[in-house]
Protein backbone atom coordinates (compact mmCIF):
# COMPACT_ATOMS: atom_id res chain seq x y z
CA UNK A 1 0.00 0.00 0.00
CA UNK A 2 1.17 3.55 -0.73
CA UNK A 3 2.41 5.85 1.83
CA UNK A 4 2.43 2.93 4.43
CA UNK A 5 6.01 4.95 6.41
CA UNK A 6 4.51 8.47 5.89
CA UNK A 7 0.93 7.38 7.80
CA UNK A 8 2.58 5.65 10.51
CA UNK A 9 4.79 8.92 11.48
CA UNK A 10 3.88 10.09 15.20
CA UNK A 11 3.78 13.79 14.29
CA UNK A 12 1.73 12.86 10.72
CA UNK A 13 -1.06 10.95 13.09
CA UNK A 14 -1.03 13.88 15.67
CA UNK A 15 -1.70 16.15 12.92
CA UNK A 16 -3.69 14.63 10.55
CA UNK A 17 -7.23 15.66 11.56
CA UNK A 18 -6.13 19.31 11.99
CA UNK A 19 -4.11 19.55 8.78
CA UNK A 20 -7.31 17.97 6.54
CA UNK A 21 -11.05 18.64 8.69
CA UNK A 22 -10.22 22.00 9.89
CA UNK A 23 -11.09 25.24 8.60
CA UNK A 24 -12.98 24.18 5.47
CA UNK A 25 -12.11 20.66 5.42
CA UNK A 26 -14.96 20.58 7.87
CA UNK A 27 -17.19 20.61 5.13
CA UNK A 28 -15.30 17.16 4.12
CA UNK A 29 -15.49 15.70 6.86
CA UNK A 30 -19.31 16.54 7.32
CA UNK A 31 -19.81 15.32 3.82
CA UNK A 32 -17.54 11.97 3.86
CA UNK A 33 -19.70 11.02 7.53
CA UNK A 34 -23.23 11.74 5.68
CA UNK A 35 -22.24 9.83 2.71
CA UNK A 36 -21.36 6.71 5.16
CA UNK A 37 -24.48 6.67 7.27
CA UNK A 38 -26.62 7.03 4.58
CA UNK A 39 -25.25 3.81 3.02
CA UNK A 40 -25.12 1.93 6.39
CA UNK A 41 -28.72 2.68 7.96
CA UNK A 42 -29.72 1.64 10.68
CA UNK A 43 -26.66 0.53 12.87
CA UNK A 44 -28.07 -0.55 16.38
CA UNK A 45 -26.24 -4.13 17.19
CA UNK A 46 -24.29 -4.17 13.60
CA UNK A 47 -21.45 -5.93 13.42
CA UNK A 48 -18.94 -3.33 11.28
CA UNK A 49 -15.29 -3.72 10.33
CA UNK A 50 -13.87 -0.47 9.08
CA UNK A 51 -10.43 -0.64 6.88
CA UNK A 52 -7.64 2.08 6.94
CA UNK A 53 -9.77 3.51 10.16
CA UNK A 54 -6.34 5.92 11.01
CA UNK A 55 -7.67 8.24 13.37
CA UNK A 56 -11.30 6.85 14.15
CA UNK A 57 -13.19 9.96 12.58
CA UNK A 58 -15.53 6.86 11.48
CA UNK A 59 -14.75 4.35 13.60
CA UNK A 60 -16.16 6.20 16.70
CA UNK A 61 -19.25 8.00 14.79
CA UNK A 62 -20.59 4.29 13.95
CA UNK A 63 -19.83 3.42 17.51
CA UNK A 64 -21.92 6.26 18.42
CA UNK A 65 -24.59 5.23 16.54
CA UNK A 66 -24.79 2.06 18.29
CA UNK A 67 -22.54 -0.47 16.12
CA UNK A 68 -20.11 -2.34 17.63
CA UNK A 69 -17.12 -1.63 15.35
CA UNK A 70 -13.48 -2.90 14.59
CA UNK A 71 -11.07 -0.19 13.10
CA UNK A 72 -8.01 -2.00 11.33
CA UNK A 73 -4.95 0.28 10.31
CA UNK A 74 -1.18 -0.27 9.53
CA UNK A 75 -0.43 2.75 11.62
CA UNK A 76 0.24 2.42 15.31
CA UNK A 77 0.51 6.10 15.90
CA UNK A 78 -2.82 6.58 13.73
CA UNK A 79 -4.47 3.92 16.16
CA UNK A 80 -3.43 5.67 19.18
CA UNK A 81 -5.41 8.53 18.11
CA UNK A 82 -8.34 6.48 17.64
CA UNK A 83 -8.32 5.34 20.89
CA UNK A 84 -8.20 8.81 22.51
CA UNK A 85 -11.02 9.75 20.68
CA UNK A 86 -12.81 6.67 21.37
CA UNK A 87 -12.27 7.43 24.84
CA UNK A 88 -13.02 10.97 24.84
CA UNK A 89 -16.62 9.89 23.27
CA UNK A 90 -17.17 7.52 25.35
CA UNK A 91 -17.33 4.35 23.24
CA UNK A 92 -14.54 2.29 24.35
CA UNK A 93 -16.80 -0.64 24.67
CA UNK A 94 -18.69 -0.68 21.50
CA UNK A 95 -15.19 -0.52 19.45
CA UNK A 96 -11.83 -2.22 19.34
CA UNK A 97 -8.78 -1.00 17.36
CA UNK A 98 -6.48 -3.49 15.65
CA UNK A 99 -3.21 -2.87 13.82
CA UNK A 100 -3.03 -5.01 10.59
CA UNK A 101 -2.80 -5.56 6.95
CA UNK A 102 -5.86 -4.74 4.89
CA UNK A 103 -4.68 -7.72 2.18
CA UNK A 104 -4.44 -10.22 5.01
CA UNK A 105 -7.35 -9.29 7.23
CA UNK A 106 -7.27 -11.93 10.71
CA UNK A 107 -11.05 -12.53 10.67
CA UNK A 108 -13.12 -15.74 9.60
CA UNK A 109 -15.36 -15.32 6.09
CA UNK A 110 -18.49 -13.36 6.72
CA UNK A 111 -17.64 -12.03 10.31
CA UNK A 112 -19.10 -8.71 10.06
CA UNK A 113 -22.31 -7.48 8.42
CA UNK A 114 -20.72 -4.46 6.53
CA UNK A 115 -17.26 -3.21 5.98
CA UNK A 116 -15.88 0.14 5.68
CA UNK A 117 -12.93 1.44 3.42
CA UNK A 118 -13.06 4.99 3.52
CA UNK A 119 -9.97 7.46 2.07
CA UNK A 120 -8.46 3.53 1.30
CA UNK A 121 -8.36 2.65 -2.29
CA UNK A 122 -6.46 5.77 -3.40
CA UNK A 123 -3.73 4.17 -1.84
CA UNK A 124 -4.07 0.30 -2.59
CA UNK A 125 -1.38 -0.91 -5.10
CA UNK A 126 -3.60 -3.66 -5.83
CA UNK A 127 -7.40 -3.23 -5.57
CA UNK A 128 -8.81 -6.11 -6.76
CA UNK A 129 -7.46 -7.86 -4.24
CA UNK A 130 -8.10 -5.52 -1.43
CA UNK A 131 -11.88 -5.57 -2.59
CA UNK A 132 -12.13 -9.65 -2.55
CA UNK A 133 -10.49 -9.59 0.76
CA UNK A 134 -13.27 -7.48 2.24
CA UNK A 135 -15.86 -9.26 0.53
CA UNK A 136 -14.08 -12.29 2.62
CA UNK A 137 -15.52 -10.72 5.60
CA UNK A 138 -18.88 -8.91 4.81
CA UNK A 139 -21.77 -11.08 4.78
CA UNK A 140 -24.21 -8.14 3.23
CA UNK A 141 -22.35 -4.44 2.20
CA UNK A 142 -19.35 -2.80 1.46
CA UNK A 143 -18.57 1.11 1.46
CA UNK A 144 -15.83 3.01 -0.12
CA UNK A 145 -15.05 6.02 -2.16
CA UNK A 146 -12.54 6.88 -4.99
CA UNK A 147 -11.29 9.55 -6.40
CA UNK A 148 -11.91 10.42 -10.14
CA UNK A 149 -9.37 9.99 -12.88
CA UNK A 150 -11.00 12.81 -14.89
CA UNK A 151 -11.22 15.66 -11.75
CA UNK A 152 -10.20 18.54 -10.41
CA UNK A 153 -8.43 15.53 -8.23
CA UNK A 154 -5.57 15.21 -10.94
CA UNK A 155 -4.19 18.63 -10.68
CA UNK A 156 -2.55 18.30 -7.32
CA UNK A 157 -1.99 14.47 -7.51
CA UNK A 158 1.33 15.12 -8.50
CA UNK A 159 1.92 17.18 -5.08
CA UNK A 160 1.06 14.54 -2.45
CA UNK A 161 3.74 12.74 -0.64
CA UNK A 162 2.84 9.13 -1.46
CA UNK A 163 1.24 9.69 -4.90
CA UNK A 164 -2.24 9.00 -5.47
CA UNK A 165 -4.81 6.03 -7.44
CA UNK A 166 -7.35 7.96 -9.34
CA UNK A 167 -10.18 6.12 -10.69
CA UNK A 168 -12.86 6.49 -13.81
CA UNK A 169 -16.50 4.95 -13.13
CA UNK A 170 -15.90 1.92 -15.35
CA UNK A 171 -12.68 0.83 -13.82
CA UNK A 172 -14.60 0.62 -10.08
CA UNK A 173 -17.57 -1.18 -12.59
CA UNK A 174 -14.74 -3.75 -13.81
CA UNK A 175 -13.54 -4.35 -10.23
CA UNK A 176 -16.87 -4.80 -8.79
CA UNK A 177 -17.98 -7.35 -11.49
CA UNK A 178 -14.55 -9.11 -10.81
CA UNK A 179 -15.44 -9.25 -7.29
CA UNK A 180 -19.27 -10.83 -8.05
CA UNK A 181 -20.70 -7.65 -6.11
CA UNK A 182 -23.94 -5.46 -6.91
CA UNK A 183 -23.83 -2.00 -7.42
CA UNK A 184 -26.61 -0.77 -4.92
CA UNK A 185 -25.43 3.24 -5.19
CA UNK A 186 -22.71 5.55 -5.69
CA UNK A 187 -22.85 9.15 -5.17
CA UNK A 188 -20.27 11.90 -6.61
CA UNK A 189 -19.31 14.89 -5.48
CA UNK A 190 -17.25 17.74 -5.12
CA UNK A 191 -16.36 19.55 -8.48
CA UNK A 192 -13.56 21.65 -6.57
CA UNK A 193 -10.55 19.69 -5.01
CA UNK A 194 -10.04 19.21 -1.60
CA UNK A 195 -7.00 20.93 -1.57
CA UNK A 196 -8.62 23.72 -2.02
CA UNK A 197 -11.14 23.69 1.04
CA UNK A 198 -8.33 22.64 3.25
CA UNK A 199 -6.97 25.54 2.41
CA UNK A 200 -9.27 28.89 3.09
CA UNK A 201 -11.52 29.20 5.99
CA UNK A 202 -15.38 28.19 6.44
CA UNK A 203 -16.40 31.81 5.74
CA UNK A 204 -14.98 31.29 2.11
CA UNK A 205 -15.54 27.76 1.84
CA UNK A 206 -19.37 27.50 2.59
CA UNK A 207 -20.25 29.98 -0.29
CA UNK A 208 -17.87 28.07 -3.14
CA UNK A 209 -19.61 24.24 -1.44
CA UNK A 210 -22.93 26.09 -2.25
CA UNK A 211 -22.04 26.45 -5.72
CA UNK A 212 -20.13 23.63 -6.07
CA UNK A 213 -23.42 21.89 -5.21
CA UNK A 214 -25.43 23.74 -7.62
CA UNK A 215 -23.11 23.17 -10.66
CA UNK A 216 -22.96 19.42 -9.46
CA UNK A 217 -26.25 19.05 -10.22
CA UNK A 218 -25.99 19.77 -13.59
CA UNK A 219 -26.27 17.14 -16.43
CA UNK A 220 -23.53 15.55 -17.15
CA UNK A 221 -21.25 16.77 -14.65
CA UNK A 222 -20.61 13.41 -12.52
CA UNK A 223 -17.74 12.14 -14.63
CA UNK A 224 -15.96 15.31 -13.31
CA UNK A 225 -16.67 15.10 -9.62
CA UNK A 226 -13.53 14.39 -7.53
CA UNK A 227 -15.12 11.40 -5.37
CA UNK A 228 -17.47 9.08 -5.02
CA UNK A 229 -19.17 7.43 -2.52
CA UNK A 230 -19.64 3.24 -3.62
CA UNK A 231 -22.67 1.20 -1.52
CA UNK A 232 -22.39 -2.13 -3.29
CA UNK A 233 -23.85 -5.29 -2.02
CA UNK A 234 -21.86 -8.61 -1.10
Amino acid sequence: MKGQEWYQADDIAEEYDDKRFSRGGQLIDRREKTAVLDALGPLEGKNVLEIACGTGRFTVMLAEQGANVVGLDISAAMLQQGRKKAHASGVDDSLEFLRGDAGRLPFPDDHFDTVVAMRFFHLADDPAAFLSEMKRVAREQIVFDTFNRFSSRSVYNWALPMGSRLYSANEVSVLLAKNSLELVDVEHDFLAPYGLYRAIPNVLASPIRTLDRAVGRLPLTDHLMSVSYWNVRV
